[in-house]
């Protein structure tokens, strides 16, 4: 894989992972006129739960549903510049034109005034835009695994880049597709964020798998692999290396969980030979998932893995995989219960779902 980093016009980073061996040299130029980057993100503490929460108010303007012909992340064609100044690409990474997170941010004042117990700092961190494919129309389970192994090397690429800059504290790519799910572009991609603090999730899940270590002398997660692995009652699909098995206690009406056998505490750490496997896997997964409904799945594809600098040794690297879609037609709101009091109610049985899963 040849990885070529240019800058876009507004001084951007932009990077190409070709895998294709006649892919040309990316010596693009970014032609267009743009105002130069300023977000202003900041993150606020909240006094009542402990959680962080990112105000970044600029992303008001970002793009949002453009039709194809104007789609940014599309390769650039005359008279068209977009995001990506080449004619074509395999994979590319760039920093997002409206980050939730940037290292240029400003300082800020160290709590909200008048609100002493409101801690408060600047939105220091990274996003980025990965597009998977050049083609708009395509998806990533229309990926060859050959190009999905080259995914799982850009994502391993960026995970250890961002874990070098100061402040980050944590990493997370992830996939967003389909209008239901909230997608605004619609061409193959996906994000990464590098977080200036631990998210409430992973924080959660690591004091648990402390608690079960010490109770235990397991890692829980272990544990839940080997225990779904012999009862099979959830398991979608599984190969040498990896488990995908819908969870026994499944928030989301369809969900299923990528689990690789051997624990490592994030995508860097996984070998040739795991990545290659989950690109086969994961493949077979999103084509379970398509036929569910027999139309494209609504989903967030989201990897779990452990934070920069702490509970490495607790972590367990895993994708969720989810969907908002319950029938055909019906979605699942997040509404009194979750959205108020984040208890999930679910209307359908993990086991009838994951026996449907496999007959497809």
């Amino acid at each position: 894989m040849r990885r070529t980093s240019r800058r876009l016009a507004d001084g951007r980073e932009i990077i190409y992972f070709d895998d294709t061996a006649d892919a040309p040299e990316r010596t693009a130029v970014d032609t267009r006129d743009l105002p130069e980057q300023a977000p202003h993100s900041e993150v606020r503490r909240d006094p009542l739960t402990g959680e962080w929460v990112g105000i970044a108010a600029h992303r008001q303007t970002r793009t949002y549903k453009p039709p194809a012909d104007l789609c940014p992340l599309c390769p650039t064609s005359p008279g068209r510049p977009t995001e990506v100044p080449e004619s074509s690409y395999d994979v590319v990474v760039f920093e997002n034109r409206f980050p939730s997170f940037a290292e240029s941010v400003p300082d800020v004042a160290s709590t909200v005034d008048g609100m002493p117990m409101v801690a408060r700092g600047p939105g220091r961190g990274r996003c980025e835009v990965v597009c998977f494919t050049s083609d708009h129309n395509s998806s990533f389970g229309a990926l060859t695994p050959h190009r999905v192994r080259t995914v799982v090397d850009v994502w391993a690429d960026r995970t250890e880049a961002f874990a070098k800059l100061p402040g980050v504290e944590q990493v997370f790519p992830f996939e967003n597709r389909g209008e239901e799910i909230g997608v605004t572009l619609s061409h193959p991609h996906g994000q990464i964020y590098g977080y200036p603090f631990v998210t409430p999730k992973t924080s959660r899940m690591l004091e648990v798998a402390a608690e079960y270590l010490a109770a235990h002398g397991t890692h829980v997660l272990g544990d839940v692999l080997a225990a779904e692995r012999a009862a099979g009652s959830r398991i979608v699909a599984s190969s040498e290396h990896w488990t995908a098995f819908v969870p026994s206690a499944a928030r989301w009406p369809v969900e299923v969980h990528v689990v690789p056998h051997r624990q490592v505490p994030d995508l860097p750490a996984l070998s040739d030979v795991e990545r290659d496997d989950f690109a086969v896997l994961y493949l077979e997964v999103l084509r379970r998932l398509d036929g569910l409904y027999n139309k494209p799945l609504p989903y967030i594809a989201a990897w779990h893995q452990a934070p920069v600098r702490t509970g490495r040794d607790l972590a367990w690297l895993h994708l969720e995989v989810f969907s908002v879609l319950r029938t055909a037609d019906k979605l699942k709101y997040l509404a009194g219960s979750e959205s108020g009091m984040a208890v999930w109610i679910n209307d359908t049985a993990p086991e009838q779902v994951a026996e449907r899963l496999r007959s497809i």
